[in-house]
Formats: C-alpha cells, sequence, structure tokens
C-alpha cells in the first residue's frame, strides 16, 4: 500500500528493511521517544510506568510459581510450603508476588488519586479513565483469586463470605454461587477454578492496559495545570526526558518495594492465613487483603444483604461515570479551592473505610462506615457537581510554558530573597558597583 511506509529515515540498512516492510520500529520511535509530553508532569505522572513493571513482575513470577503449584484442596497448602522451603529461591519468587500484589496496589491508588485531583477523567479522556477503572475491578478480582490459592484460613473462608454474596442476587444468584463453587460448598472444584481464572486475568489486564495505553496516546497526556497543549513550547520528547524521570522514580519504589520482601514481607498479609483451611473452624475475624478493605468496610455497613452487595459493587462503578458527574470546566484541582478541600476529605474517607473494613462489624465502627460511605458516595453524586457550578476557580495560566516560566521566576526570586539579596537590608549591605 503505497505511502504507508515508514514516517522516519533510519541510517541502520537492516532497520529501514524490517521498518518498510513492518513499522515497527517508526512506531516506538513515535511513541515512545519523540511523543510530545507536557514539559510540567511531576513525579505523580510516573506511577503509570510503575505500574507497567509491576504488571510484568506478577505476570512473570505468577507463571514461574504456577509451575510448582497444585490447585488442589488435599495438597495447595503444603505445596505453598514446598515453595518456599524446596524449589531454588521459591521463598523470594513468593514473597516478590504476594508483596507485589500490595504494591500493585498501592501505585494504583496513588494513580487514581493523581487522575481525580487533576481531572484526568475529563474530555477528551473519558475512555482512557474508563478503561483504567476497568482494569482496577480485573486486578481486584484477580487478587482476591489469588488470595485464596495458599489455602489457609483466610483463603477458604474469604472464599465463603465473599462468593456467598453472589447469593442475595434475585433470581441468578443461587445459581451464580453454585457456579464459583463448582457444587455446594467451597471445595476442590473452587480452588481449580479460582486458579484458572487467576492464571488468566492478568493477560487480560495487560491487553486491556495496552488498550488504556493507546488511548492516552491518542487524547495526549494531561498536566497539573490542566491547560492542552497549545504548541511546541509545551511539550518536551518522552525519551530521554520522561524516560529518565520514569526510570529513577521506579529505581525509589523498587528501595521500598525491597524493604518490605526482605525485611517484613508477611506484615501486610494475615497470620491466620498460615494455618490450613478448616471449614469447621471459624476466624474470629475474617478480613480481605489491605487493598479491598474500604469496600468491605461499605459491604458490612449495609445491614441488608442485597444492599450490602449492591453498594460494594456501585463504589467501583461510579468511577466509572465520573467524567460526567462533575460539571466544572476547570481540570485541575490546583485551581479550585473547594473541590481541592472535599477531595482531600474523600481521601481521609477512604483511608477511615480501610481501617474500619479490618475492624468488627460492630458498635461505632459499623456507625462510623455509615457515616464515611455516605461521604464517599456523596463527594461523586452532590458534591462534583454541584462544585463545578458554585465555585469560582483561581486564574489559569495562558499555556504551560508559562506556567513553567512562572514557577521557575519564583524559585528564583525566592533564592534571591533567601539568600538577603531580594530583602531591604539585603540590598543595603549588597556592595555596591560602578
Amino acid at each position: 500500500m503505497a505511502g504507508h511506509g515508514p514516517k522516519t529515515h533510519f541510517k541502520n540498512p537492516a532497520v529501514r528493511w524490517l521498518d518498510s516492510r513492518l513499522p515497527i520500529v517508526s512506531m516506538m520511535n513515535d511513541q515512545a521517544i519523540v511523543f510530545p509530553t507536557p514539559k510540567n508532569l511531576n513525579y505523580m505522572w510516573t506511577f503509570g510506568a510503575i505500574l507497567t513493571f509491576m504488571l510484568v513482575t506478577m505476570i512473570v513470577t505468577g507463571i514461574t510459581l504456577a509451575m510448582h503449584y497444585a490447585a488442589n484442596t488435599a495438597i495447595a497448602f503444603d505445596q505453598v510450603e514446598k515453595i518456599m522451603r524446596d524449589v531454588n529461591f521459591g521463598w523470594l519468587l513468593r514473597y516478590i508476588h504476594a508483596v507485589g500484589a500490595s504494591m500493585f496496589f498501592f501505585a494504583v491508588y496513588m494513580h487514581i488519586a493523581r487522575g481525580l485531583y487533576y481531572g484526568s477523567y475529563k474530555a477528551p479522556r473519558e475512555v482512557l479513565w474508563m478503561l483504567g477503572v476497568i482494569i482496577l475491578i480485573l486486578m481486584m478480582a484477580t487478587a482476591f483469586m489469588g488470595y485464596v490459592l495458599p489455602w489457609g484460613q483466610m483463603s477458604g473462608w474469604g472464599a465463603t463470605v465473599i462468593t456467598n454474596l453472589f447469593s442475595a442476587i434475585p433470581l441468578v444468584g443461587p445459581s451464580i454461587t453454585e457456579w464459583l463453587w463448582g457444587g455446594f460448598a467451597v471445595d476442590n472444584a473452587t480452588l481449580n477454578r479460582f486458579f484458572a481464572l487467576h492464571y488468566l486475568l492478568p493477560f487480560v489486564i495487560a491487553g486491556v492496559v495496552i488498550l488504556h495505553i493507546w488511548a492516552l496516546h491518542v487524547a495526549g497526556n494531561n498536566n497539573p495545570t490542566g491547560v492542552s497543549v497549545k504548541s511546541s513550547k509545551d511539550t518536551v520528547p518522552f525519551s530521554p526526558y520522561l524516560t529518565i524521570k520514569d526510570g529513577f522514580a521506579i529505581v525509589i519504589f523498587m528501595i521500598l518495594y525491597a524493604w518490605f520482601v526482605f525485611y517484613v514481607p508477611n506484615y501486610l498479609g494475615h497470620p491466620d492465613n498460615y494455618i490450613q483451611f478448616n471449614p469447621l473452624v471459624t476466624p474470629a475475624h475474617i478480613v480481605p487483603e489491605w487493598y479491598l478493605l474500604p469496600f468491605y468496610a461499605m459491604l458490612r455497613a449495609i445491614p441488608d444483604k442485597l444492599g450490602g452487595v449492591i453498594v460494594m459493587f456501585a463504589s467501583l462503578l461510579i468511577l466509572l461515570v465520573i467524567p460526567w458527574l462533575d460539571t466544572s470546566r476547570v481540570r485541575s484541582a490546583r485551581y479550585r479551592p473547594m473541590f481541592k478541600i472535599a477531595f482531600w476529605i474523600w481521601v481521609v474517607t477512604c483511608i477511615a473505610l480501610g481501617y474500619l473494613g479490618a475492624m468488627p462489624a460492630e458498635g461505632i465502627y459499623v456507625i462510623l462506615a455509615r457515616i464515611f460511605t455516605l461521604y464517599y458516595f456523596g463527594f461523586f453524586l452532590i458534591l462534583m457537581p454541584v462544585l463545578g457550578i458554585i465555585e469560582t476557580p483561581k486564574p489559569l495560566p495562558n499555556s504551560i510554558a508559562d506556567d513553567v516560566l512562572a514557577k521557575s521566576k519564583k524559585k528564583h526570586a525566592d533564592v534571591h530573597t533567601g539568600s538577603g539579596a531580594g530583602t531591604p537590608e539585603g540590598a543595603a549591605a549588597a556592595p555596591k558597583k560602578d
């Protein structure tokens, strides 16, 4: 097809030959080297690269662990111990994978918080945002199924509690529950199903991530000001500027990751999961992993079983429609004083729900969980639409370049002021020049 050759001329004849027949090198050059990126991106934008690194890490370690695991209730618990004790570096692989789940969710929650704060869900990035929410839901499903595989007390009872929730759905609920179980109780068939789905879903996530990145490169990056790119002065090439920045952030993230793996690998887990699952002995408190606790708190805050299920799933699905709930024409919370306050209260709400999800479902804990659940939904359904109408935003910069220059000038002025040259005393003390 004439006219569809490579856009970039490469000096290497082998690369030029390949690119003329399969323009993959041109695509990589356009999308990962010279791709124009806003020059004012801060380190909150590095979590996208960190998440890509974590996805690859989880898939590689997961495939390796699957080679030594047996999805059979009679030996699953012992197989995990065998991996830890008998497989070469099995303990390291398992801890990298187990701790990696927590680090993965920490990074994705930071990524989502950044998107909410800077308005990255607004047009033309609605599809980009929705794909991100789908990735989050798939991650939660994958993590829940992976938590069942060690077949400890929390694994088995967690599977029992969560799968039982589907039975609350009218008409089809019991059938869905029996299908998930593969029978009439959590047993060997359940473990087999969860293992198969846990192995499959990361590749589905990888496919949606490709669509997510594709959508990003169509719409372009948002930035801390929320102002659209207006000229080449507003951008820099992705490489080397952003690749160096992302690489540095990944190294710092890996240091934190390694600290957990080598020093406190079980800190984020539950000690009861080192006891083999016994369907006749119920743990005192059945709790999921920390990254699912806010949603678990919302589930338990509602006295009705079906109502709790609806609220829990609604807390995720509501994220899909955020682009249409926010009525403000200004993207970034940096210029929205009222929204900024509401956002930080929402962050505190999510942390509080996480804490309450780990507490017994009784007394003051349930009351507080209901209050915070109301604010969680009120933030999206009431505050977002109303604040976009009533608040007066601060003046926006004319362009990204203007914002960068203004910050640079302010920084230099602060340096001079701090040294005394910008003060009357400093001016008097400074030597006069002819």
